[in-house]
């Protein structure tokens, strides 16, 4: 006979609280069926554009690695831009005014959201964003007639 302040035969076991799953756990493990696609993706923007069109993956520079924007701090906007070519100032003044005509970017609406970014002088009513460690660029685009609009070009660019 056990009297009531026994302990039982099998002690319950405390089962450990769940950590939290990171984000690409928490998705169904099968896509719905039918789902919606990137508001403006193409080809060259594969698996870095989310359903929402926000940026997947960080946005590095493409020389020295240093980060230019956290996931999903941008979204995805096509635009034609005429960007000078990303070449040294004295390679870049021997070959005249050339530049890249680029389609794909990332547009940004806060400077503040940017990790590391500088801006050249004014051009006209332009300033061009180039990675703020090493000054490689520019990598992007900024229009001083709209205060909330900052285009990160995906060619100039690298993701992890």
């Amino acid at each position: 006979m056990t009297s009531p302040y026994d302990p039982p035969d099998v002690m319950p076991q405390a089962t450990p609280m769940a950590m939290a799953a990171p984000c690409t756990e928490m998705e169904p493990a099968a896509p719905p069926p039918s789902p919606p696609a990137p508001p403006a993706a193409a080809p060259g923007s594969a698996g870095l554009v989310c359903a929402q069109g926000r940026n997947l993956r960080a946005v590095l520079c493409q020389r020295c690695g240093s980060r230019v924007l956290l996931p999903g701090a941008a979204t995805f906007a096509r635009r034609e831009l005429l960007l000078p070519a990303m070449r040294k100032k004295a390679a870049a003044a021997a070959a005249g005014g050339g530049g890249d005509v680029l389609r794909e970017h990332w547009l940004v609406r806060d400077m503040f959201s940017f990790e590391n970014v500088g801006f050249t002088r004014d051009v006209g009513n332009v300033k061009f964003l180039v990675c703020a460690d090493c000054e490689a660029g520019p990598i992007g685009w900024h229009c001083l007639d709209d205060k909330d609009s900052f285009y990160v070009a995906l060619e100039r660019v690298a993701h992890e």
